[in-house]
Order: C-alpha cells, then structure tokens, then sequence
C-alpha cells in the first residue's frame, strides 16, 4: 500500500528554509547564465555568419565539409583573439596547403605565420592544457589545419559524463525546490520537471547521432531550449510564489499540501 504523498506548499515553510532555497535559485541562475553565455561564445559563428545556428552545431559535432579544424576555430570559438588581418594570414596559409616553410619564412607578399601563432596562441596553446593542441610543435599546428570532423569520440565521452552529471544534480536541486510550489492540474508540474531529464537525455545522445547524420543538430538545439524554458519555468514559479504569491482557499484548507 502506497502512503499518500504530502509536500508543504512554500507559504508553510519556515523563512530561513525559504532565504536558502532563494539563495541556492539566485546562485544556480546566475550559473546557469554564464553556462548559455559559455555555449554561445564557444559555438557561435563557427558558420561564419553572426549569431548561433543550427549550422553552427553540425560544424561542431559533425565538422565542416570545407574548413580545418583552425578556421573553424578562427572563426567560430577563437574570433576574437586576434585582427582580421592575421586571421585572414592564417586561413589564407592553410588553404595554401599549411606548409612548414611557409609557417616559418613566408610566402611571397605573405606574412609568416610562426610570430602570428607565438604572440596569438601560444599563451594558451603551450602544452599546459592537455585537452587543447600544443602549438609549440609544428606537427600538431599541421594536425588542425586539416579538414574539420567535428569533436572526436573521445573528447564527446569527456565531456558526455560531466555533463550528465553536472546538470543531473542542478535540477535535481531546483526540482527538489520546485516540488513546494502549487501547480494545476498536478500532472504540468511533474511534467515540467521531467523536462529537463529527458532533455538532456536527448542533447547529448544527438552530439552522437549528428556525427552520423548532421539534421540532429537539430534534435540539440531544441532540447536545449526546452531546457532553458524548465529551468526558467521552475525558477520564476519557486520565487514567485515564496515571497509574492497569494494561496487560494483550496490549498489553505489542505494545510498547504500542494500533493492534493
């Protein structure tokens, strides 16, 4: 036999368990921010046009049918680490085959890229970080001038597992706060926090799939929207109904049992 299932609507709840629950929002929001603003600066223009794009993320995951792995950086994630012009050197290099005389000494009416790489990249690109090419030898600078095939399986694993368990825990937590507000009918709001489980579910099973068939790109940018619309959802309602909502007679009468 079941026991029936109680949880105490926010109006109930003490003011320091309400302060905390506000403070944990105010904080995963701002978090949750940085992460959109993250996603869009490290995918953004990878297409070459402004803005993020559905072809954006096929480049990421998939890789481009015309561009290295380097111009896709330069002008997607790495746009703005260095002018125009040296960017239009390097790409320009590249295209011409990558050659290491080239890279060192020049070509004709041409800039060498070495001095363009040392002053640009280097500084990231030294060794340092294993998930990052090392730029201080030539043979891997030649690895990313060539054709883009998107993120390797590998690095997809990486990342695969500390996203699902960095943003499994973040709407665990918002849920958990989630759970105290008073939605009707019941079954929206058990809706609504399932969302994001699924959609992460699905975000990250399509990195995958557009490997294969790039339309799931597609299939990424919408689980992540939707996402964005549960945490946003639970967010604004959890907040607004500790500190500003008025309970209606039904839920007074229930002790404050939102369950009901």
């Amino acid at each position: 036999m079941f026991t029936k299932e109680h949880c105490s609507h926010f109006s109930v709840l003490p003011i320091g368990m309400r302060v905390m629950y506000t403070s944990t929002l105010v904080v995963l929001g701002v978090g949750y921010l940085f992460a959109m603003i993250y996603i869009f600066a490290s995918h953004a223009g990878r297409d070459g046009k402004p803005g993020l794009s559905v072809d954006d993320l096929i480049i990421a995951y998939s890789g481009s049918k015309s561009d290295s792995r380097l111009e896709s950086a330069l002008k997607g994630p790495m746009a703005n680490m260095l002018p125009q012009s040296e960017k239009s050197e390097i790409i320009s290099w590249v295209r011409r085959g990558a050659s290491e005389e080239e890279f060192n000494k020049g070509a004709p009416g041409a800039k060498p890229i070495a001095p363009i790489m040392e002053k640009r990249c280097l500084m990231c690109h030294n060794g340092s970080n294993p998930h990052i090419p090392n730029f201080k030898e030539f043979k891997n600078i030649k690895e990313v001038a060539q054709l883009d095939t998107g993120m390797d399986i590998f690095s997809l694993v990486r990342v695969s597992h500390i996203h699902l368990f960095g943003i499994t825990f973040i709407f665990y937590i918002v849920g958990s706060i989630f759970c105290h507000a008073y939605i009707k009918p019941f079954w929206l709001k058990c809706v609504l926090m399932m969302t994001p489980f699924l959609a992460i579910l699905l975000d990250i099973g399509s990195w995958y799939l557009t490997k294969l068939y790039p339309p799931f790109a597609w299939v990424v940018m919408i689980s992540g929207v939707l996402m964005g619309i549960a945490f946003a959802g639970m967010w604004v309602i959890s907040v607004y109904q500790m500190w500003f909502y008025k309970p209606p007679q039904e839920l007074l009468e229930s002790g404050g049992n939102v369950s009901q």
